[in-house]
């Protein structure tokens, strides 16, 4: 179940619905840093869907781990993110949804 830390701050009136696919072999670590007073992180398991709402000029970085230690592999701007409607979810999969942050994750 995913973990709910800090809302999109409301001073923000931009928030955007992004999503990002783990379509690597490893755990990675999903980071957003650039939005002042806002704490955003969560782990992204092989093939794991993460539907996050962010403010439209954040960006997110991808970190992907190793023995003792994390590299960061990418840097992603939310905006290139940005999603219409939810993606569907794996065939015998259910979604778990949290507020305020509509968050979405898949769980098999």
């Amino acid at each position: 179940m995913s973990q709910i830390l800090d809302p999109v701050p409301t001073d923000r009136s931009d928030p955007i619905c992004c999503c990002y696919t783990n379509i690597s072999s490893k755990v990675q670590i999903a980071r957003i840093t650039n939005v002042d007073n806002w704490y955003f992180e969560r782990v992204a398991f092989p093939g794991q869907h993460l539907v996050f709402e962010a403010p439209m000029n954040a960006y997110l970085e991808i970190h992907t781990g190793f023995m003792a230690s994390a590299v960061m592999a990418d840097r992603i701007p939310c905006i290139r993110l940005e999603i219409e409607s939810l993606p569907e979810p794996p065939l015998g999969a259910t979604v778990v949804e949290d507020r305020p942050v509509r968050e979405l994750e898949y769980q098999r």
